[in-house]
């Protein structure tokens, strides 16, 4: 039987390469062959189950599935085989019963409890995890398999469902400390990542004595020698043991000179030995010893380092915050910063190094006294240009300076355009002295010219509300990056300059450009990705959406590996994580976001009849009863400093005072007590949470539109009071929803600068009739369902007919103020969101409506209200969430017949159809902005490349017509899905 088992596995063979190369029918007459000669063989018919799946016949697969279940199968490749048919439906748990069983049926088997142990690994069972790691280590006794109960155990107590009680997580650490004390006393530790794992433990429970003990001790000396000096500095931390932590610094810091960390943590044992007032031998516990030894390091350093000098700085920082005396410091800020500049400003880094300390110089006109006094030391002046590399980086750093501290906000529009003009001048002229023969992958030396410049250029835009300033910009950017090719900082700018203006087309091509994949879909997604639903390109959007959801779906279940690696090899420090970043990531707010718009597109831009749109909806069908958004645990996974930003603080930090002073900002008001004016780090997570919560609460509103709107269409698919019930639910939360969103009074991020946050689109949405509109829409839809009144029913239509004309009204009163305008471009992203807005609510108008048409079409002419004659517990929230002041009569005779339900369907509808022709007559009378040939002729004059103004032109252009095709195609193929009804 042996010997025919390994026939069978050499032909299997073939088949498994036909699958993994993806020629899945050949897979499939392949294995029919052999099914043939073998009808029980079960890898083959869990090979036939895995074909299916790859071809998308999960209704073929799924019953093959069930059979091989019910059989228990313990085969190896059978195994392996059911386990990819169950990861490719992200069923994992099911993985988990398949390897129970079969060990239950092989309960020695080494091989199936490993496996059975990676299973519930992925499933992140952590006690089960405990369980199956103590059989391994009972039936092989090795340390590998004994610390992975152990680590088990910790895992219970960090990350399982007890970690947060405390009591129970306590209870679980001094478990797993048992553990290790046992293997510790009979002399079996035997590895670094064992003794690491116990100084973990030891630390969790803050026992950082016993910590500091053990890693001083013999043992751990022996078995891991190699224990990173940060390990003995955090403990010294907890222990407050300031002393021995200055001392060791102070040695740490002799051997390496530049460590800016080491630096950070010396200062601060200093003022901590000062505040205690301890004075141990060998430590450094006044600021002037503390002043002596970086002074002394300074003079000995045997090459010019900057951590020492910025130690310097960073403690006379330190002390003005703590309100030192002025004579008490060791010399003022500024001057202190200027003598930082004359020594590094050749280096790029100079200008990020002084930002950290230029908010200390106060008042704001010191700042700017400061960046004067530096600009006047180089020697330069309007008219002469840097004579070295050295000095065009020294001159950047002060214009970077400069900008930060304000100069450019107190100067005149035709200042900002001055400079903007010797800016270019400046970039143009060290690109052609320093900037030729670099790699292609290098930046130009001089492209921070023209990044300062395009910041500048928008500003002025800004301020006199005009888009010529802009365009300049981009032409400027344009130019820059058929210099520099792969300078990011330029592609991000044209992104975020295209998306300011609205211009989704090109903004795509910038975006394309940035190469932007795996991680960086959830970090980075919110730049362009987020802002696609309602851009006017819903081809584009889709397949934004479809390609960041492949990453979050298929790098769950990659991510579902490394554990396994780790716990293979031993590295217990990593697992906690790793398991946290797989939490950030499966519960990523960029990730839920994109979800539901996928959903809400999938019917706006659907093209064909229902029929077809109703099999694409159940394909992917929706369960609107079941909020799949964990709440509690969404993530922002944002990277909001990918922006290098030298504009001056001070404006986003009034508006976040204003909005926390007047109860703006939502449970913004706990997140942060400390004063406005705080550190460049703390107003960045200010504004973080800020825009965080109007994004959530944008969540909130498209998943509550969603579900609710599916709600409708599930009750018109399915006619239950069950489904009744769910949809009156989702009615009411979403009333709830918008009132408490509305009540917040959020305020968009400020658009002054260019690298600011895009305002959120919860304002569009918040800006136009979304909750009256849907919720009438849903209050209809739900009378029609009950049909008992039909002067209710013929008001209920006649508020849906109004709300149609009022969105049209909308869209047309958006597009008539566009064209009163003076600059059209200017003026074209607020109207194209809007008139986006106004289709998309049409749309989804359409869908709900022409369900409930094809439901009552072929409706049987004798068809009542199911369960006319019964009353449902859910009957007075039904009349509630209508609105209903009646009484609710159930007799049979009093429904409305079906023949008038549809005649009052067919009302909304053709006014639908009425109101979309005339849509599209706006639509098609919609002028494309336009850029000025004299704008072109001043580009020409900059000495730039003329085909950057061509390119840029012909882009806007070309971006407002095919939009407006777009959108017109989107309004004809909402008149083929209500053909019939129309």
């Amino acid at each position: 039987m042996q010997q025919e088992d390994l026939v069978y596995e050499r032909k299997l063979r073939p088949i498994w390469e036909s699958i993994e190369i993806g020629n899945y029918k050949k897979a499939l007459q392949d294995v029919e062959k052999m099914l043939k000669k073998k009808p029980t063989l079960q890898c083959a018919r869990a090979l036939k189950a895995w074909a299916y799946q790859r071809l998308g016949r999960t209704e073929d697969s799924a019953p093959l599935i069930a059979a091989l279940e019910q059989e228990q199968p313990i085969e190896a490749t059978t195994l392996h085989a059911l386990t990819l048919c169950y990861k490719e439906t992200h069923r994992l748990d099911k993985i988990c019963t398949l390897f129970a069983n079969a060990v239950r049926q092989v309960p020695g088997s080494e091989e199936l409890l490993s496996q059975l142990f990676i299973a519930y690994m992925r499933i992140d069972d952590f006690k089960s995890l405990q369980s199956v790691a103590l059989q391994l280590y009972k039936l092989r006794p090795r340390n590998s398999y004994y610390f992975w109960a152990v680590m088990s155990v910790v895992l219970q107590a960090l990350r399982g469902p007890d970690a947060q009680n405390a009591q129970k997580a306590q209870l679980l650490l001094a478990l797993a400390q048992r553990m290790v004390d046992k293997f510790i006393a009979e002399n079996k530790l035997e590895g670094a990542q064992e003794a690491q794992l116990y100084l973990q433990i030891l630390q969790e429970q803050h026992k950082y004595g016993d910590a500091y003990d053990f890693l001083q001790g013999a043992l751990c000396q022996k078995l891991y020698p190699g224990a990173p000096v940060y390990v003995r500095i955090d403990l010294l931390k907890q222990l407050n043991k300031w002393g021995e932590l200055n001392r060791l610094l102070k040695e740490l810091l002799l051997q390496e000179q530049d460590r800016w960390d080491y630096y950070q943590d010396y200062i601060n044992s200093t003022f901590e030995l000062i505040k205690a007032g301890d004075k141990p031998e060998g430590a450094d516990y006044t600021v002037e010893m503390c002043h002596e030894f970086l002074c002394d390091i300074i003079e000995a350093q045997p090459k010019k380092f900057r951590g020492p000098y910025l130690a310097r700085l960073e403690l006379n920082r330190r002390m003005v915050e703590l309100r030192y005396a002025d004579d008490q410091l060791f010399g003022k800020m500024s001057d202190m910063l200027a003598e930082y500049f004359e020594l590094f400003a050749d280096k790029p880094c100079c200008a990020l190094d002084m930002k950290l300390f230029l908010e200390f110089v106060k008042p704001a006109q010191e700042r700017r006294t400061l960046a004067t006094k530096l600009m006047n030391g180089l020697g330069l002046s309007s008219a002469t240009l840097p004579a070295s590399k050295e000095q065009m980086q020294r001159h950047i750093c002060t214009l970077q300076i400069a900008r930060y501290s304000g100069a450019h906000a107190i100067v005149s529009e035709e200042l900002l355009h001055a400079i903007y003009t010797s800016l270019s001048l400046h970039y143009e002229h060290g690109y052609n002295a320093y900037g030729q023969g670099l790699l292609v992958t290098d930046m130009g030396p001089s492209d921070a010219y023209a990044l300062l410049a395009a910041q500048i250029m928008y500003e002025r835009a800004w301020r006199m509300k005009r888009s010529e300033p802009a365009i300049e910009a981009l032409c400027l950017l344009n130019h820059l990056l058929t210099n520099s090719v792969n300078n990011f900082h330029a592609k991000l700018l044209a992104l975020q300059l295209y998306n300011r203006l609205g211009l989704t087309q090109p903004a795509q091509a910038a975006y394309e450009e940035l190469d932007i994949k795996h991680i960086q879909l959830d970090s980075l997604g919110y730049l362009h990705c987020s802002h696609l639903a309602n851009a006017g390109f819903p081809a584009v959007a889709k397949g934004m959406y479809e390609c960041t959801l492949y990453f979050f779906l298929n790098d769950t279940e990659a991510n579902s590996e490394f554990p396994k690696q780790l716990y293979n090899f031993g590295t217990f420090s990593k697992l906690v994580e790793i398991i946290d970043f797989r939490s950030r990531l499966a519960n990523s707010f960029q990730y839920m976001l994109v979800s539901v718009e996928t959903l809400l597109l999938m019917v706006v831009s659907f093209s064909g009849i229902l029929s077809q749109l109703l099999a694409a909806y159940r394909q992917t069908r929706p369960k609107p009863h079941e909020d799949r958004i964990r709440w509690e645990k969404l993530h922002d996974n944002r990277d909001l400093t990918i922006f290098v930003c030298w504009d001056p603080p001070g404006e986003d930090d009034t508006v976040l005072e204003e909005q926390l002073s007047n109860g703006e900002c939502g449970q913004g008001q706990q997140l942060s007590s400390k004063p406005v004016g705080a550190t460049l780090e703390e107003r960045r997570e200010r504004l973080q949470k800020l825009s965080y919560e109007q994004d959530l609460d944008l969540l909130r509103l498209r998943s509550g539109l969603s579900r609710m709107l599916f709600s409708l269409v599930e009750l018109y698919l399915s006619r239950t009071t069950i489904e009744f019930g769910v949809a009156v639910e989702l009615r009411d939360n979403w009333v709830t929803v918008t009132e408490d969103i509305l009540s917040k009074r959020h305020v968009p991020v400020s658009g002054q600068y260019l690298v600011n946050l895009l305002p959120s689109r919860l304002h569009l949405y918040l800006s136009l009739p979304y909750q009256r509109v849907f919720t009438q829409l849903a209050d209809f839809a739900l009378d029609l369902w009950k049909g008992h009144s039909l002067e209710r029913l013929t008001e209920a239509a006649d508020r849906c007919t109004g709300d149609v004309t009022a969105v049209f009204e909308t869209m047309k009163r958006a597009i008539d103020t566009y064209h009163e305008s003076m600059d059209l471009l200017w003026h074209w992203k607020a109207t194209h969101e809007l008139v986006n807005g106004c289709i998309e609510m049409i749309s989804l108008m359409v869908f709900v409506m022409a369900v409930c048409y094809d439901k009552y079409l072929h409706a049987p002419a004798t068809q009542t209200l199911p369960n006319a004659g019964k009353k449902t517990k859910k009957q007075s929230t039904e009349n509630s969430a209508t609105g209903s002041t009646e009484a609710n009569n159930d007799a049979p005779g009093n429904v409305v017949p079906e023949k008038e339900r549809l005649a009052l369907v067919t009302k909304v509808l053709r006014e639908l159809k009425q109101r979309i022709n005339e849509a599209d007559l706006v639509l098609a009378s919609w002028k494309p902005p336009v850029v000025e040939d004299s704008l072109s002729a001043a580009i020409e004059r900059m000495s730039l490349n003329p085909k950057c103004a061509t390119t840029v032109q012909s882009a806007i252009a070309e971006n407002a017509l095919t939009e407006v095709r777009e959108l017109r195609k989107l309004l004809k193929d909402k008149l083929k899905l209500m053909s019939k009804a129309i």
